[in-house]
């Protein structure tokens, strides 16, 4: 291809970084604005941390004999030859953060946080290589009872988009390191006399780490993954105190779970309870959310020890699910309340004042201003195709006795003139739903 040819093809985004389009974007807002409304409501305070940090941050802290490090980090090296990386999750961000700032010395922390992440893995429907997530990170707290509250918390959000009765909580303990240390010999023990049974990830893994082979999803491998000796009887003392007096606070709260003794993270920094949230409704059973406790993870990246417990979730796999269960409510459509229409030049600038004096006198109020000109005809069409529920009219006749005419866009109703100082609670009183004496 000639340098002038490959000048002018054209530049698309890269696979499995997609675009948000304005239509998509009033959901996302919605969802947005539900997490955070929650956060507040919780006294969760927000942390917002680079894109960007040093490889060894993820490393240290995810494990170099893990699929994420090994293979799914996007990691260069910038001009001055340090290695660096796009984030690939939040926790330790928000831990390396909460270190250098000095959030974590003899203080509690609840935070919270949005943003991207990236993965190089394979892109399908609900899962990308520029994904976004929200985390809830605890630190300095070591009872049952915050672990309880994370969970309260993320049932409360379900509660609140309506999904509730769509996902399913599943709950286990992995106990202290020194009990899992112990189970992982009887589990390797276990898994080299079936090890005929093991697919090519799971042999990997038997050696580096042999609780990620009880997360594997290979029908194959299921009844011998279901006979592995179980992580719950194998627990400290002191872990299984902790886990029945979560489930019991769990109980009291009214909150329904599945104790899942194959639920484990691959991470040595977890410890006691691990958690997640899933469903039926995208397909095959899928985590929309996942957390537990990490309490070894400040001490790992060279702080002193710190309780610390958190979740994550997916908002592109959750806003797939709100549409797939048709529960986004119609103030997530983002639709325009009102058409400001000139019917003619004359008008144009009064529209405008009006458009200003309404919005001033309703904040929630969604209007649009026509602009470009045009005959009336290919005025009306555009107000049409707006979406607006209402069009609002000012030719001559309007202008001369300070008047507006209503038209209705998308109800069969008798279009109406009223004096502009009765506009404000006429629009008031209709997108509450409410009739028209």
């Amino acid at each position: 291809m000639s340098k002038p040819e490959a000048s002018k093809k054209k530049i698309q985004a890269i696979r499995g970084m997609n675009d948000l389009l304005p239509e998509q974007s009033p959901l996302w807002q919605y969802f947005e604005g539900q997490v955070r409304s929650l956060m507040g409501r919780y006294g969760y305070d927000e942390i917002r941390t680079p894109i960007v940090e040093q490889t060894a941050l993820f490393k240290r802290s995810i494990g170099e004999v893990t699929d994420i490090v090994e293979k799914e980090m996007y990691t260069f090296e910038d001009r001055n030859g340090d290695s660096l990386t796009l984030r690939p999750e939040g926790t330790a961000s928000c831990v390396r953060a909460a270190m250098e700032h000095g959030l974590l010395h003899n203080q509690t922390q609840r935070l919270w946080y949005q943003g991207p992440m990236f993965r190089h893995e394979r892109p399908q429907k609900g899962r990308y290589r520029q994904f976004h997530q929200i985390g809830v990170e605890t630190f300095g707290l070591e009872g049952p009872d915050i672990d309880a509250e994370t969970i309260l918390l993320s049932a409360r959000l379900w509660k609140q988009l309506g999904l509730a009765e769509h996902v399913t909580l599943e709950l286990n303990s992995l106990g202290s390191s020194e009990a899992r240390a112990a189970y992982r010999d009887t589990l390797v023990a276990y898994f080299e006399q079936h090890h005929a049974l093991l697919d090519e990830d799971s042999r990997r893994r038997l050696t580096s780490n042999p609780m990620r082979i009880l997360d594997s999803k290979n029908p194959e491998m299921a009844e011998m993954l279901d006979g592995a000796p179980k992580l719950m009887d194998h627990l400290d003392d002191a872990s299984r105190e902790h886990f029945e007096r979560l489930c019991a606070l769990l109980d009291t709260a009214g909150i329904d779970y599945v104790i899942n003794p194959r639920l484990v993270r691959g991470l040595d920094y977890y410890g006691r309870t691990v958690f997640e949230w899933t469903t039926t409704a995208l397909g095959s059973q899928g985590t929309v959310c996942a957390g537990g406790r990490y309490d070894g993870l400040v001490e790992q990246l060279g702080g002193k020890p710190t309780p610390a417990v958190g979740f994550a979730m997916g908002i592109e796999r959750l806003i797939l699910l709100l549409e797939t269960l048709e529960l986004v409510p119609a103030e997530a459509r983002g639709a325009l309340d009102v058409y400001l229409l000139p019917m003619d030049d004359a008008a144009t600038g009064p529209a405008l004042l009006l458009g200003e004096r309404l919005r001033e006198a309703l904040p929630e109020l969604r209007a649009q201003l026509h602009c470009g000109g045009g005959s009336f005809k290919s005025r009306m069409k555009k107000a049409d195709r707006s979406g607006a529920r209402l069009a609002l009219l000012l030719g001559e006749d309007e202008l001369a006795e300070g008047s507006v005419t209503l038209k209705f866009l998308r109800e069969e109703r008798e279009q109406q003139r009223l004096p502009q100082s009765e506009l404000a609670d006429t629009l008031t009183s209709l997108l509450n739903g409410e009739s028209l004496a």
